[in-house]
């Protein structure tokens, strides 16, 4: 299959091309930079040049293929107003990939965040969250999703708030670079909030399941660890970098803050169960033992 993707040289996206190539695919891999042609061409990928507001790129390179993968986001979390142009920018992507696709029965995974659920892990079950600061991203897949009964086989693969690789990447990550800069390894409220957690070779994994066996209109969790909490996040952090770990408010995450501070446990029994995925590698805490500690004068 000659699969689409977008956001290819990312933490996860370059997990997902090795893992599409790995498995006999081919890959065309969506690239803004220069910097990132370069990463996507020496990963073996066919480079489509263009960003994730070129929407005609976008339609060029679905067109070109057998199946489209999802996972650009600029990630851009500095302001209220800087995430919500973000959450829109890919609104639009991705409603113009779908519409590329209508009638063709060709596969359309996106990715997604698996939503939190009171009292309980959350399932492939529970909707997408569709409010607060990232609710529009949850409209966007609601939207692909419905697409399944235009002729798209469509699949959403949710992931956790911490998708990482050797300590680094999501949430987690965020915690470090903050903890890296401010010199005290955070955590917000009481840290008793936990936070499910995948490492990124076994998200690529999924993301290629559901490119080949999904239902058309399902959802997946790609879920390790359904849970750690985040105080105990943090103190491997701190112990890492030789740092404090303290509470700090949940304003010092901005526009993030709600999302940091919710109880957000999440299961994948059933997605282990029907696409026959199983995580492999190593949990969060594990992979936080990768972080070094600091250099003189990193802190600032």
């Amino acid at each position: 299959m000659r699969v689409f993707i977008t956001g290819g040289t990312g933490l996860i996206g370059s997990a997902v091309v090795a893992e599409l190539l790995g498995h006999g695919h081919g890959v065309l891999a969506l690239a803004r930079s220069d910097a990132s042609a370069r990463a996507a061409a020496e990963a073996g990928a066919e480079v489509v040049r263009g960003g994730l507001a070129d929407l005609d790129a976008l339609r060029a390179g679905a067109d070109r293929a057998d199946g489209v993968i999802h996972l650009a986001f600029s990630n851009d979390f500095s302001s209220p107003e800087a995430l919500a142009n973000a959450v829109a920018e890919e609104g639009a992507a991705v409603a113009a990939l779908g519409e590329a696709l209508v009638g063709s029965d060709r596969p359309f995974v996106i990715c997604s965040g698996t939503p939190a659920v009171p009292g309980r892990a959350s399932t492939e079950d529970d909707p997408a969250m569709t409010e607060g600061p990232v609710g529009g991203r949850g409209r966007s897949v609601a939207a692909v999703l419905e697409l399944a009964a235009r002729g798209v086989r469509t699949s959403a693969v949710r992931l956790p708030r911490t998708v990482h690789n050797r300590g680094e990447g999501g949430f987690a990550g965020l915690l470090t670079t903050m903890a890296r800069q401010s010199g005290v390894a955070g955590y917000p409220g009481d840290g008793t909030q936990r936070w499910p957690a995948v490492h990124a070779l076994d998200a690529a994994a999924l993301f290629r399941l559901a490119l080949e066996q999904a239902e058309p209109g399902t959802s997946w969790h790609a879920v390790g660890d359904e849970g750690d909490r985040v105080r105990d996040i943090a103190a491997v952090i701190g112990r890492r970098l030789g740092l404090p770990v303290e509470s700090v408010p949940l304003e010092t995450y901005g526009p993030l803050g709600v999302i940091f501070g919710a109880d957000q446990p999440s299961s994948s029994a059933r997605t282990q169960e029907v696409l026959g995925w199983k995580p492999q590698h190593p949990s969060l805490l594990e992979d936080l033992e990768n972080l070094q500690g600091l250099s003189r004068g990193s802190v600032r």
